[in-house]
């Protein structure tokens, strides 16, 4: 497929979203001569955002607070939204229709001439994908390749909107989120260098199952191209079970070539050149550099790269330090095992922050984890009773953390403040999704920073 078989056709973009899912796609299509409309459940009042940020677009036509039939029976192409499942009706309707069905991610592995490197996981996948570019791209002199592209679901460069910069002999990095692959996996593409940092219960509201989770994410590795004369790279973690699990299963096939890493193979080296805390950033070191490795980048400009790279924006991301306390933003955290995650990386008095919206996720074991090392649980949102009773049931009535229970996050910053001593960390790290309270964990974590440092200014 070419940008230029869209040109005079009709392209209805199926999923705008409130956080604009779908603006790469219709300002890509637009661009390539399409007839484009963009339809969404949504209101105009409740996307007012995402039409902003669109611009002025004269040449599109916007159905809006419904979806109709008759639009996807009539579309040439219908690009979805990656929040809009396979099955869906009005998708089946474009498909009795004979019409052709993809999605942003779809079209980027179609038209994309460069080599792809696609990192997917539960935890960890933002980092490990943002580290491995910082890696490629300040390898120097030392890279046997082109410029250097992160893009996916992360980053500011929505993938559409790079794809006409990107020369052949350019690396792709994406991070890819479980809806992404199975965007995919309709259209039987893959990279030909994928990485699994990790596989624990997520999207449970939408999956049922950690099983079909799992499916979802394998299709990642089950559709990667096995050529001999370039074989695929798998690349799996050898801490987490699952990725264990797949290893065995693809080790071995022909075209091929699977590795395992470990937070374990990095050398002390590296880890006095890497400033981010704890096992898990140490694991993400460990995939990102395996990637590098794999790509022709030595040692030595690895490890030189390393000093360069902080913690992305809301990932155990060091908001402030007054009176001793050291006072951490990991809203990214929304699922029980980041949380449990963040809490290992310190071996200092912790003061957890945590709650939200409820995506049906167990938190038995973070229960556990927090009955053995916080000082102090401040738990908000929805699931503020089920992470306090999984506390107690942790500590088999005996732990001696103390748990309180906030309005709002404001309160429970106010209340952390009084509870921290010097020498204590302060750790926003949710466990949960922020729906229940905020537009996403970025305006959480946002709100949070500005909560600390305000705070920190007074004192």
């Amino acid at each position: 497929m070419k940008a230029s078989d869209l040109a005079g056709k009709r392209v209805l973009v199926m999923g705008l979203g409130r956080f604009g899912g779908g603006i790469d796609a219709a300002r890509f299509a637009v661009e390539a001569g399409a007839h484009v409309t963009v339809t969404d459940l949504a209101t105009e009042e409740r996307l007012a955002d995402s039409i902003e940020r669109l611009g002025p677009c004269p040449d599109i036509v916007f159905r809006l607070g419904l979806h109709d039939p008759d639009d996807f029976a009539s579309a040439d192409f219908v690009v979805a939204n990656p929040a809009v499942k396979p099955d869906n009706r009005f998708l089946e309707v474009a498909r009795q229709h004979g019409k052709i069905v993809t999605s942003q991610v779809g079209l980027f592995f179609q038209l994309c001439p460069a080599r792809i490197v696609g990192i997917t996981g539960a935890n960890g996948k933002s980092t490990t994908a943002t580290l491995t570019a910082h890696l490629l791209e300040h390898a120097r002199s030392d890279r046997p390749y082109g410029n250097v592209w992160l893009s996916g679901n992360i980053g500011d460069q929505p993938l559409l909107t790079i794809l006409d910069r990107i020369e052949p002999d350019d690396v792709v990095v994406l991070e890819l989120s479980s809806f992404q692959i199975e965007q995919l996996a309709e259209l039987r593409e893959a990279p030909q260098i994928a990485l699994l940092t990790n596989l624990t219960p997520n999207h449970l509201d939408r999956y049922g199952t950690f099983e079909a989770y799992c499916d979802a994410k394998e299709g990642l590795f089950k559709r990667q191209p096995c050529d001999p004369a370039a074989p695929s790279i798998s690349l799996f973690n050898a801490d987490d079970e699952v990725a264990s699990q797949w290893f065995d299963r693809y080790d071995g096939q022909t075209g091929r070539i699977c590795m395992k890493f470990s937070a374990d193979d990095v050398p002390v080296r590296f880890r006095e050149a890497y400033r981010l805390p704890g096992r898990a950033y140490r694991s993400n070191l460990a995939g990102a550099m395996a990637i590098a490795r794999c790509l022709g980048v030595g040692d030595d400009a690895i490890r030189a790269a390393l000093p360069e790279f902080k913690a992305l924006p809301h990932r155990l991301e060091l908001v402030a330090e007054s009176n001793g306390v050291s006072w951490y933003n990991d809203s990214k955290a929304t699922t029980p095992l980041s949380g449990i995650v963040a809490l290992d990386a310190f071996d200092r008095p912790e003061i957890l922050i945590a709650g939200g919206y409820d995506k049906h996720l167990p938190f038995d074991q973070l229960g556990r984890k927090i009955a053995q090392k916080a000082k102090a649980a401040i738990l908000i949102g929805q699931t503020a009773p089920q992470i306090a009773q999984a506390i107690h049931a942790g500590s088999g009535g005996g732990s001696d953390v103390r748990v309180e229970f906030a309005d709002s996050l404001a309160q429970a910053v106010q209340m952390a403040h009084r509870l921290a001593c010097p020498g204590d960390v302060v750790l926003l790290s949710p466990a949960c999704a922020s729906y229940d309270i905020f537009e996403n964990y970025q305006q959480r974590g946002r709100q949070f920073a500005e909560l600390v440092r305000g705070l920190a200014a007074g004192l």
